[in-house]
């Protein structure tokens, strides 16, 4: 399958390999995209296209996409969503801790630029990000196919009435916290005062709170991920020489998708129009999907939120990834000797390659992953499979530049190749 825009740049209904070979051949029309492969046209022609129906599976770590018309599916694929959004917040956040304690000029703390007590619509760097992300990828394949509707499937329930199912009215704002300090109070007092490894036997007097999964890795403060533990067992957990259990899986996932939900819709509906933009629920996917026999994967639910779970499914499934595209940290965290730190930025291009650039390399493509100013780069294929860890410029071929959201052609077990 061939996607297809028009002298305009705007999309149409997709033609056959043989049809986009014609019209190269013939010169009525050139190549705007290698993956997926799309021409535009040399010529005016009349836009009649289809009702195309694009069927979006939001999600915390993957969005399913299906846009398809009744009975044919025209594009399918899965995004895998950036996950060191923490993990780098956390590290700007040290450095500027880093930077306030040590000898410099005093700066008073300005609580009046505090951004979510000045603006309302303030979401989370992390929440944001991924709603960027849904927005991003939505606009892509409707720059491919002619979208003329959306649907977004939306997980929404009551995390606290699973947990309490008879909790009403003023319930919701008396958790099992109330009436404790903090959440360490109440972990501390839930334990017994006693540490949840040894119970007492190592006589260390000294407890402390410890997240079982920890914050870098997603883990939040709620009392479920927290223990206590003595010094004693805290220290030998992280040398290694203990285990413990990980917490049953929790409602963060969840937990955004209530978040990002009001927001994600209204401004899809701000983009597209309130007509065009529609809302289901994980229960009817989920009745639509086993009624017609289908596999569990994001692109197939996307697909049955479409409403086009018979529609002939193609041969090519896409995966795309989203990456940084800047990296702002100037300095390396690592201190030298002499208190000199390491610049953590490179050139934008190294001899004419940028990172994450789609490359030739032995008649296969691959991705750059890191480079050298010697002209030694790292190359891996866009599974992440290592391809190899110093190979030379020079055999290097440049197939494209990189993009905020790369895709790549994949199987129907969503292997990239």
């Amino acid at each position: 399958m061939v996607y297809v825009h028009n002298c305009f740049g705007l999309p149409l209904m997709p033609c056959t390999e043989a049809k986009a070979k014609h019209l190269l051949k013939a010169h009525k029309a050139k190549v705007v995209n290698l993956t997926p492969f799309t021409i535009r046209l040399n010529f005016v022609v009349d836009d009649i296209t289809q009702p195309v129906t694009l069927g979006v599976d939001a999600g915390y770590k993957t969005i399913g996409l299906s846009a398809s018309t009744e009975d044919k599916v025209l594009f399918e694929g899965e995004v895998n969503l950036r996950e060191d959004i923490i993990a780098l917040l956390e590290a700007r956040r040290s450095l500027r801790r880093g930077r306030r304690n040590r000898k410099i000029r005093y700066r008073a703390p300005r609580f009046d630029n505090r951004i979510h007590s000045k603006n309302r619509g303030w979401l989370a760097p992390s929440v944001e990000n991924r709603i960027g992300t849904h927005l991003s990828v939505i606009a892509k394949v409707c720059r491919l196919v002619p979208v003329s509707r959306i649907v977004v499937e939306v997980a929404s329930f009551d995390i606290q009435k699973i947990n309490n199912p008879d909790i009403e009215g003023e319930g919701y704002q008396k958790g099992e916290q109330l009436g404790f300090w903090n959440a360490r109070e109440y972990v501390l007092w839930r334990d017994g005062h006693k540490c949840r490894n040894c119970s007492g036997k190592t006589k260390d007097t000294v407890l402390e709170v410890h997240h079982l999964v920890q914050r870098k890795d997603g883990g939040s403060d709620r009392p479920d991920n927290l223990i206590t533990l003595c010094k004693t067992c805290h220290d030998a957990y992280h040398r290694g020489e203990i285990k413990l259990n990980k917490p049953k899986k929790g409602f963060k996932g969840a937990t955004f998708m209530g978040v990002m939900r009001k927001t994600l819709i209204k401004r899809l509906r701000e983009l597209y129009g309130s007509e065009m933009v529609e809302v289901t629920y994980g229960y009817i996917t989920k009745n639509t999907r086993i009624e017609n026999n289908l596999d569990k994967a994001h692109y197939i639910d996307a697909r049955c939120i479409a409403n086009h779970p018979k529609a002939t499914p193609t041969k090519t499934i896409y995966s795309l990834l989203k990456h940084r595209s800047h990296n702002r940290q100037i300095h390396r965290l690592t201190i030298l000797k002499g208190g000199v730190r390491k610049n953590n930025q490179c050139p934008r291009k190294i001899f004419g390659f940028r990172l994450f650039d789609t490359v030739k390399y032995n008649r296969g493509i691959c991705l750059i992953h890191a480079r050298r100013t010697s002209g030694s780069f790292s190359i891996r294929k866009p599974n992440g499979e290592k391809v190899s860890e110093g190979v030379s410029y020079k055999k290097l071929k440049l197939i494209s530049r990189s993009k905020n959201i790369d895709i790549w052609k994949c199987n129907a077990t969503l292997t990239a190749y």
